[in-house]
């Protein structure tokens, strides 16, 4: 464990010990009251950090919304080809310029930072010289530290002669465990339910995710609970901030993206108002001088085809040119009756 998250054991270590300094030197450094509140802001400088990561998530899920009648529609095409289908999913994707891994990364970047606050709190025991940035001081200082009789590194289900070692017992660690899971709990659910309810119509489409959505809902704030009964005081303290924390960001980054959104449809609303339309009986007005010209050209070209040419001078209308009568043809039969009929 160490090994694998040395990389990120000593910064959490390290953020803890600070803020613990900060309040430790107000309420006191064995005070539990401190120890929890140095607890509460390890979360919130964790996810200060992580807030523009879940900002883009939150765009990249609306943009997904926005083009997911498209992917349903690439469902049914393609249901019997699952590589084109596929690929035409991601060729639909880089086209709208969303990212699918871009929503899951807050969510992936919290699972080291919750197992190596895991570590660091199981390593507060009696007899330890350090714990990574700890001093032999500071562990002795969080052994001390309870909250109305429970300790922090410890947890309800832990045997009772570790307790004791500890210098408590089950029923204080009860009668504080227990309301934090509760809390913890609630919080876990209004988290889910609000962003059950921010999914749009078209995203709420598939059976299967409106299913899975409500299913989680109701099954993550179980697992809050039970989880609770094997977990230390302290990660049941880090749940609850990092649960109420994710409840007023969402609330927060929804209304900020609202307000972006509401803001690009009042600009497309000013881009077509300001494009010039016709009064009303009015005829559209061509300004294509082009297609009038060439218009024209083939009119004229028209009219002179059909007009007849002119006769040169001299020549009668359809006669040949020359301004001479045709001679008559030598014809002896057709004299001689003409000369009869004379006399």
């Amino acid at each position: 464990m160490e090994s694998f998250f040395s990389f990120i054991l000593y910064p959490v270590s390290a953020i803890l010990w600070f803020w613990h300094k900060v309040f430790g030197t107000v309420l006191g450094p064995d005070n539990g009251f401190a120890w929890a509140l140095a607890v509460f802001f390890l979360v919130f400088t964790l996810r200060v950090v992580l807030i523009k990561p879940a900002l883009s998530q939150m765009r990249a899920g609306r943009k997904m919304a926005k083009f997911a009648p498209h992917i349903q529609k690439l469902r049914e095409k393609y249901k019997n080809d699952r590589q084109r289908m596929a690929q035409e999913m991601q060729k639909l994707q880089s086209e709208h310029g969303v990212n699918p891994l871009g929503g899951c990364l807050p969510a992936l970047l919290q699972i080291p930072v919750f197992l190596s606050l895991f570590h660091v709190l199981r390593n507060f025991h009696p007899g330890a010289q350090s714990n990574f940035i700890f001093d032999k001081a500071g562990v002795d200082s969080f052994i001390q530290a309870d909250i109305f009789g429970a300790k922090l590194s410890n947890w309800i289900t832990q045997p009772a002669s570790e307790l004791a070692l500890f210098g408590t017992d089950r029923t204080s660690m009860m009668i504080v465990g227990i309301p934090l899971m509760l809390i913890a709990s609630v919080a876990t659910y209004f988290t889910m339910r609000l962003s059950v309810k921010k999914q749009t119509d078209a995203s709420m489409a598939n059976p299967q995710s409106a299913m899975m959505a409500k299913f989680m809902m109701y099954i993550a704030p179980i697992g809050a609970i039970v989880s609770g009964w094997f977990l230390p005081i302290a990660v049941l303290l880090y749940w609850l901030a990092n649960n109420v924390w994710t409840l007023g960001q969402q609330h927060f980054l929804t209304k900020k993206i609202d307000a972006e959104q509401e803001r690009e449809r009042q600009k497309e609303i000013e881009a077509k108002k300001a494009t010039p339309r016709p009064k009303p009986g009015q005829k559209p007005v061509r300004d294509d001088k082009a297609e009038t010209s060439s218009e024209g050209e083939s009119a004229t070209a028209t009219a002179t085809e059909a007009k007849p040419a002119k006769p040169a001078p001299g020549q009668r209308p359809g006669g040949k040119p020359g301004g001479k009568k045709s001679q008559p043809k030598n014809r002896p039969g057709k004299q001689a009756s003409r000369a009869k009929k004379r006399r």
